[in-house]
C-alpha cells in the first residue's frame, strides 16, 4: 500500500528523510500509512480558487480518517476573468502547464503514494488531469463547484453580464450608474464562472471520463453539498490505493468519445478541445480533431444553458446536476456507461441509484425535441485553415456566414476598433498574431466578442482568430486558426476587404483570394519577432505545438 512512500518513510538507509517527516508533525502510524498529495491550485486573487484551500484543509481531515496521511501543497493559477483583455491572459493557457509540471514534480518527488487534486478555474482541471495520467498513481480531482448568480434589476447576472455590460454602456445602451451596479453585483463570491463556461465544461467532461466522484461537477460551490461531496473523498482514495486503480487503468478512447457527448450536449467551451487533445497526448491515446467531428456530427445539444441560453450550472445542480444528465444520455444510447471510474465501478454502476432530471425541467430539453441535432462544436477546414479551426455555433446564429475582412494585428487594436465603431454589420472581424507562439500563449478573448454582443452585432457580425475564445463567448466565432499568423498561416495574409466564408454545414473556412494571389502575399510576408524575450513565456512560444494537436509543450 505505501508503493512509493515506503522509500522515504521506512527505508533504514533514508534516516534524515524520515528524521524531517517526524519534523513535520507526523506520528509513528502516519508514517506507516499510504501518503496522500492534496494538490490545491487555491489562492486568494480569484472567486474561482479562492476557498480551494479551505476544501483541501476538509479532504486532508476526511483522508486521515481513512487510515491515510494526507499532506497538502499547492501550485499556482491565473484567473482567466481578471486577466482577460490584458497582458496577463498570456499566462493562462501556458499555466495549464506549470500546473501539470508542478504537481508532477512534487509527488514523484515527494514519493507519495496517491493524489487528490482540488481545482477551480479553467486551466486548473485539464493540467491536473494531465499530472494524475503522468504519474499514474491512483488519484482523484475535487473540483471546487460554480458560483452562485449575482442579481440587478431582477435579471441573473454571471462574469459574462460583466464583460457584455462594457459594450452596452459603449454602445449607449445602459448609463454609467447601471453599468457600475451590474459590476458589483455580477459575482457574489467563490465559485467558478456560472454558465457552461470552460471550468464547468471540463469538470463536466472529467465526471463522465470517470475521474471525480459522481455530480462533484454540478454540485456548488457555496453549498452544504459541497460539504458533503468532500466527505466521499477520504474512502474512495482509500478503496483506489487497495485497488491500486490508477488513471492509465480508467482513460480509454471511449473516455474521450463519453467526454465529447456530454460537451456537446450541454453545450460546452470550444476550450475543451484543446484540453481534451492535450489530454489524449499525455495520455497517449489516439484522439484527433476529426474526432471532435465526428460525435459533434451525431450528437444533439440538448441544453438551455449560458453564453447561448440562459441557465446556469447551479440550475443544473437544482434539476439533478451532471449526473442525471450522463445518466439520461446513458439511457439513450449516447454515453457508454460501461467505462470504469475512480469508484472502482462503472458509470451506469455509480448511477443505478442516483435521480434522474426532474419532472418538467426547462433546461435539458429531450433527444427526440433537441436546440440543434447536432453539436455546436465545429472542426472547420479550407484554405484559411489547413490544419483546422474551432467553431463554437449552436445555430442561433446562423449557419453560414460571408462578409468582407475588417483585420486586426492584435486583441488590443480589434478593442479599439469595436470601441470606435470601425467594425460594422456584415463585417468579419480578424484577431491575428494571438496564437500559441504569436500571443504568445493563445489569449482567450471574450472583451471582443462581448462588446459586439452588446454592441448588438451579435448576429451581424463574424469573428475568427489564431488566438482563442473564452467559454463565455457566443456569436458566430471561430477560433483556434491553423497554422497561426505567427507561423505564417494563411490568417497572415488576409487583406481588408477580402471576402472570407464560413459554412458550419460543410465544415469549411474559405478565403476567397486565388492561390496565386497567395504567392505572391505569402512571399512578401516578413515574420515577426516574438513579442517576448525572455522568460516563461518566451519558453513557451518556443516549445508549444500548434493549436490543432492541443498546445501540448513536450512533442519536441
Amino acid at each position: 500500500m505505501k508503493k512509493y512512500s515506503h522509500i522515504v518513510s521506512n527505508n533504514p538507509s533514508q534516516p534524515a528523510a524520515k528524521a524531517m517527516l517526524y519534523a513535520i508533525g507526523l506520528s509513528e502510524d502516519e508514517l506507516n500509512q499510504p501518503f496522500i498529495g492534496i494538490g490545491s491550485t487555491g489562492y486568494e486573487g480569484n472567486p474561482c480558487n479562492m476557498h480551494l484551500n479551505n476544501l483541501s484543509t476538509e479532504i486532508k481531515k476526511n483522508v486521515n480518517q481513512n487510515k491515510l496521511t494526507g499532506l497538502i501543497f499547492n501550485t499556482i493559477g491565473v484567473s482567466d476573468g481578471i486577466s482577460m483583455g490584458t497582458p496577463g491572459m498570456r499566462y493562462s493557457l501556458p499555466s495549464r502547464e506549470i500546473i501539470a509540471d508542478s504537481m508532477e514534480t512534487v509527488v514523484a518527488g515527494m514519493s507519495y503514494d496517491g493524489l487528490v487534486t482540488v481545482v477551480g478555474c479553467d486551466k486548473n482541471m485539464p493540467g491536473a488531469l494531465m499530472a494524475m495520467l503522468r504519474l499514474n498513481r491512483p488519484s482523484i480531482l475535487s473540483y471546487g463547484g460554480t458560483i452562485r448568480s449575482g442579481k440587478f434589476k431582477n435579471k441573473k447576472l454571471d462574469i459574462v453580464s460583466a464583460f457584455e455590460a462594457w459594450g452596452e454602456k459603449v454602445s449607449g445602451k445602459i448609463n454609467q450608474k447601471d453599468f457600475d451596479c451590474i459590476i458589483k453585483n455580477a459575482c457574489p463570491g467563490a465559485g467558478a464562472c456560472g454558465g457552461m463556461y470552460t471550468a464547468n465544461t471540463m469538470a463536466s467532461a472529467i465526471e463522465v471520463m470517470g475521474f471525480t466522484l459522481p455530480n462533484n461537477s454540478s454540485t456548488p460551490a457555496v453549498s452544504k453539498e459541497k460539504l458533503n461531496d468532500i466527505q466521499r473523498i477520504g474512502i474512495a482514495m482509500k478503496n483506489l490505493i487497495d485497488l491500486d486503480l490508477k488513471p492509465l487503468d480508467i482513460i480509454s478512447k471511449k473516455s474521450f468519445e463519453n467526454a465529447m457527448v456530454l460537451i456537446t450536449a450541454l453545450g460546452g467551451s470550444t476550450n475543451a478541445v484543446l484540453h481534451l487533445l492535450a489530454i489524449a497526448h499525455t495520455a497517449n491515446i489516439d484522439f484527433k480533431l476529426e474526432d471532435f467531428q465526428k460525435i459533434s456530427d451525431k450528437t444533439p445539444f440538448l441544453a438551455d444553458l449560458k453564453p447561448s441560453g440562459k441557465y446556469l450550472m447551479e440550475d443544473l445542480h437544482q434539476v439533478g446536476g451532471t449526473s442525471a444528465v450522463i445518466k439520461y444520455l446513458i439511457s439513450e444510447n449516447l454515453i457508454d456507461g460501461s467505462c470504469i471510474t475512480v469508484t472502482g465501478k462503472s458509470l451506469s454502476e455509480n448511477l443505478a441509484e442516483s435521480p434522474d432530471l426532474r419532472a418538467n425541467q426547462k433546461i435539458i430539453m429531450p433527444i427526440e425535441r433537441p436546440i440543434k441535432n447536432s453539436g455546436h462544436i465545429r472542426i472547420l477546414k479550407g484554405n484559411l485553415a489547413q490544419e483546422g479551426a474551432v467553431a463554437k455555433i449552436t445555430g442561433k446564429e446562423g449557419l453560414l456566414f460571408k462578409g468582407k475582412a475588417r483585420v486586426y494585428n492584435s486583441e488590443l487594436e480589434a478593442n479599439n476598433g469595436i470601441k470606435n465603431s470601425e467594425v460594422k454589420k456584415g463585417d468579419v472581424v480578424v484577431i491575428r498574431y494571438e496564437g500559441p507562439m504569436g500571443g504568445p500563449g493563445m489569449p482567450e478573448m471574450l472583451k471582443p466578442t462581448s462588446a459586439i454582443i452588446g454592441a448588438g452585432l451579435g448576429k451581424d457580425v463574424a469573428l475568427i482568430t489564431d488566438g482563442r475564445f473564452s467559454g463565455g463567448t457566443h456569436g458566430f466565432v471561430v477560433g483556434h486558426i491553423s497554422p497561426e499568423a505567427q507561423k505564417g498561416g494563411a490568417i497572415a495574409l488576409i487583406e481588408n476587404g477580402d471576402l472570407i466564408i464560413i459554412d458550419a454545414v460543410k465544415n469549411t473556412i474559405t478565403l476567397d483570394v486565388s492561390d496565386n494571389e497567395l504567392k505572391i502575399r505569402k512571399s512578401k510576408w516578413i515574420k515577426p519577432k516574438l513579442k517576448v524575450k525572455s522568460g516563461s513565456l518566451y519558453k513557451y512560444a518556443k516549445c508549444v505545438s500548434s493549436a490543432s494537436l492541443g498546445c501540448i509543450t513536450d512533442n519536441l
